[in-house]
């Protein structure tokens, strides 16, 4: 039976197809290896060696080496033999002596390895291989007596059997996400109207929100601590909120109530009465409406780092037990390169139906006192510690349509997204043998990059953090991947003359 690959054939050093022995250099290259089993004087002839592959195996490929080894039943033994950079040792020994067990991976039910963090797929197992396998660890390269271990290993080996097994090929699966992998408190979004920056709010929530059971039976996709900053937070069209499947009317209503001192109805709370009213405690003489203060400290002080406005009564929604407690907790007005922005803080956030309806309040309260103060508005940031979608009902399915609006949007050829760190201009300097980057910010060059290879240019950009927008870079790549090809050819028409 000869030595057929199913997976990383290009990759992989084959000896003699008929082989019984494989040999794993974990992160040590191949040749290294070659070279210290040749010394050894271990034959390496493709006509009688015993050795049929030669192979890594870095911090991934475990899945694909064992599904090689089921296909080839004819290998019964594996020596490794190589340096371990990563765990890989631990992983493929740990795998035949320990096995597997179940957990969890991005919310899905996955195995790893026992006594490990290495998560598999679980459709292989170690008695698949009912024991035929003798695996050896031959150590590294660099051990003293590395040359006898593998005259060891090969002086001790049986006569090789003629195998009749039968090959099984078993397919590497997709594992079913639940989300997709990322920090769930590093999300920020940076857009320049209220309904970008939701639509982006909305796919970050549905690829990488994860799924919280609240209890009785309530359940969400959450992130924390989003920052989303809305750098022109101004009332869109009528169409275009329509289109997105809210009203401008209902919005400006919700302007109005936040607005209101008064308690609603039969409500616990409400913005406009924590805001104008609630901390004045009944006290008639006492003047409660923080926005009001808010103005004169900003008349008085434009400068002031002190107009911060809480809504949270801890004594009233923390230490005693009551009904409602205000998802909106806190907002900050500074001015900033002349406008006055404004931060707020949101203890919870339902981000399809809330989340808009805020932005829109929010905007209503920043020109309320922007107008006072005779500043321009500017960002407004929202940053929720909690944010969530609720998957019940149709939940899903409307988050799902949004994204796919989204990403048409994206895939757009007119799309463009304007990277806020600024543009860079790609060159090349012939004479110096240099690709040279210049940073660019409206017109002006602020720092200039230069480097023989895309890849020192790559490092000097990403030590500096010069972009900011993943799609910016991607292109930014490409770029700098011609220009190295430029400075290549360029190379070779000198060196011909």
């Amino acid at each position: 039976m000869e030595f057929i690959p199913l997976y990383y054939q290009d990759k992989l050093d084959l000896i003699n197809p008929e082989g019984d022995v494989g040999i794993v250099t974990l992160w040590s290259p191949i040749k290294v290896v070659k070279d210290h089993v040749a010394a050894a004087h271990i034959d390496l002839d493709p006509s009688t060696s015993r050795i049929a592959v030669i192979g890594t195996l870095y911090g991934e490929g475990l899945p694909e080496l064992l599904r090689n080894l089921l296909y080839n039943p004819q290998l019964n033994h594996l020596l490794l033999f190589g340096v371990d950079l990563g765990r890989s040792r631990e992983h493929l020994l740990g795998f035949f002596q320990h096995g597997l067990e179940l957990t969890t991976c991005l919310g899905a039910s996955v195995h790893q390895i026992v006594g490990t963090l290495h998560k598999m797929d679980g459709a292989i197992q170690p008695w698949d291989f009912h024991d035929r396998l003798n695996i050896v660890d031959g150590g590294t390269p660099a051990m003293p007596g590395a040359a006898a271990k593998i005259i060891d290993f090969f002086a001790g080996l049986p006569p090789q059997k003629v195998m009749v097994g039968e090959r099984r090929s078993i397919p590497m699966p997709t594992l079913a996400l639940i989300r997709f992998p990322s920090d769930p408190r590093s999300h920020t979004i940076l857009a320049h109207t209220p309904m970008e920056a939701w639509k982006e709010l909305i796919f970050r929530l549905y690829r990488f929100g994860h799924r919280v059971d609240l209890g009785r039976g309530e359940e969400r996709i959450e992130l924390q601590t989003v920052k989303a900053t809305i750098l022109h937070p101004r009332e869109e069209s009528d169409a275009v909120l329509r289109e997105h499947g809210f009203s401008l009317g209902q919005f400006q209503e919700y302007q109005r109530r936040i607005l209101d001192s008064e308690l609603p109805p039969n409500q616990h709370y409400g913005y406009g009465h924590r805001l104008r009213r609630y901390f004045g405690h009944g006290d008639p003489t006492r003047n409660a409406d923080t926005l009001a203060r808010a103005i004169v400290m900003l008349r008085d002080h434009a400068e002031s780092r002190h107009v911060y406005i809480a809504l949270w009564d801890t004594a009233r929604d923390l230490l005693i037990p009551n009904e409602g407690h205000p998802c909106l907790v806190s907002l900050f007005f500074r001015k900033f390169d002349q406008h006055l922005t404004l931060t707020a803080v949101f203890r919870t956030h339902n981000a399809l139906r809330a989340w808009p309806e805020n932005v829109y309040g929010l905007i209503a309260i920043q020109r309320h006192v922007s107008q006072a103060v005779a500043m321009v508005p500017g960002a407004i940031t929202l940053i929720s510690h909690s944010i969530s979608i609720d998957p019940q009902g149709n939940g899903l399915e409307r988050a799902q349509a949004i994204c796919e609006f989204r990403n048409r949007e994206r895939m757009d050829s007119d799309y463009f997204k304007p990277d806020p760190h600024g543009d860079f201009l790609v060159s090349v300097d012939e004479e110096q043998a240099m690709i040279v980057v210049d940073h660019r910010f409206e017109g002006q060059r602020l720092h200039r990059y230069s480097g023989q290879s895309a890849e020192a240019l790559e490092r000097q950009l990403a030590a500096d953090l010069a972009l900011s927008d993943i799609a910016h870079a991607l292109y930014l790549g490409r770029e700098l991947g011609r220009a190295e090809a430029r400075l290549q050819k360029h190379r070779r028409r000198s060196e011909k003359t």
